[in-house]
């Protein structure tokens, strides 16, 4: 993954129903609905493993660990993320690999294998010119050779001492991993998967929804009550993994006034605007179970960074029987409304479980973050109350 409060009555569904094979759904106002939660912490009769606020490790436990590793996806799991999200990208040999990007320059030690100096390239992706390594152009044999570092080392300078420690996970070795922790702890461990820019990688031949089905049919992740979300910023990559499997399925959102990229390829003249109202929601729901919307969906800020009034989108999904897990809170001062920062120092810990509370305030289903074990405290703070 890159990158309103419910004033009035409306249909409030936990998981959704394709997720969690019910269609249970309970018609409170808002406030009943916030008295509720603070009571029995939203769990699922049929799914408890899944509690609502659900709390999802953004690539891992990205705060704390170099994103998408073994390392990562581990730490999440051991501090009690939920569910734990990986981005899928694909190798020239058509494996698929764990990367937030195809751009592997700022997330791996390519840089430095002189062997490769000569793949470093510029290529348009979704619109966009980078100039970099990038996956499709390394067999799966090559890119083993590299190690995973911090991103954003300016940032999490912390987790820099972990740089060169892990490899890049194909997504098969991350499934057989769910399965070894599933059979250590007795229970399902729950994945949140993406395919990261579908139209692009189609159109070099190299499509990502039928090789992740036949992962996921080949490790048992292809039904309704499977222990998995699917995700992209394409909606129809979600419309062409819908055929092919039932696995949940969510389609991304990123700001007000974007394009999905399949959009601008097939002239499809809707933007973000057009697909969080009514309508848009409604045609979602017709081939995906969940919306995840960036966070400035649910609560908009204004000028100054901080927050206003949330929207309706809440109320709205929820309406179409839509779960909402909207991304991405980090604990970092920089990533945080305005009013929740603390101090001068953009990399210092702000109040994140002030904003955690703010968003969970808005009848969300589950949130994103790099951060899984503020979540899970900010969570308990939340439901006890």
């Amino acid at each position: 993954m890159t990158q309103g409060a419910r004033n009035t009555p409306g249909r409030r569904t936990v998981l959704g129903a394709a997720v969690l094979g019910s269609a249970a759904a309970m018609a409170l106002p808002a406030a009943a609905q916030a008295t509720e939660r603070g009571r029995g912490g939203g769990h699922h009769p049929s799914r408890p493993e899944l509690p609502v606020p659900t709390i999802v490790g953004h690539r891992g436990a990205s705060g704390y660990r170099p994103e998408h590793t073994l390392g990562s996806y581990q730490h999440a799991l051991d501090l009690g993320a939920h569910v734990i999200e990986q981005d899928l990208v694909p190798t020239k040999d058509g494996h698929l690999v764990c990367r937030h990007e195809n751009d592997i320059t700022g997330t791996t030690d390519v840089a430095d294998h002189p062997e490769f100096a000569s793949r470093r390239t510029t290529k348009s992706v979704d619109g966009v010119s980078l100039t970099g390594w990038f996956t499709e152009d390394f067999t799966l044999a090559e890119l083993k050779t590299l190690r995973a570092k911090e991103r954003i080392p300016g940032t999490r300078q912390h987790s820099t001492v972990y740089d060169g420690r892990w490899e890049i996970p194909t997504f098969e070795e991350v499934l057989r991993w769910a399965d070894e922790q599933g059979r250590k702890l007795g229970r399902r461990i729950w994945l949140y998967t993406e395919t990261k820019h579908p139209t692009y990688f189609r159109g070099i031949g190299l499509g990502l929804e039928e090789r992740l089905a036949k992962l996921l049919r080949r490790y048992g992740r292809d039904r309704k009550d499977s222990a998995i979300f699917l995700q992209s910023f394409e909606p129809t990559s979600m419309q062409r993994l819908a055929k092919l499997v039932d696995s949940p399925r969510v389609v991304l959102l990123s700001g007000a006034g974007t394009r999905p990229w399949d959009f601008e390829v097939t002239g499809d003249p809707r933007k973000v605007d057009d697909l969080v109202k009514p309508e848009g929601l409604k045609w979602i729901a017709s081939f995906a179970q969940g919306l995840g919307p960036t966070l400035d969906l649910i609560i908009p800020k204004d000028s100054a960074g901080r927050l206003t009034k949330p929207t309706t989108l809440v109320r709205d999904a929820h309406a179409k029987g839509l779960v909402l897990h909207p991304y991405t809170m980090r604990n970092e001062n920089s990533f945080l409304p305005a009013e929740f920062r603390r101090g001068t120092d953009p990399n210092a810990y702000g109040d994140a479980f002030g904003a955690f509370r703010a968003y969970f305030a808005t009848g969300i289903d589950g949130i994103f973050t790099d951060n899984p074990d503020t979540g899970l405290l900010a969570r308990t703070d939340f439901v006890s109350r």
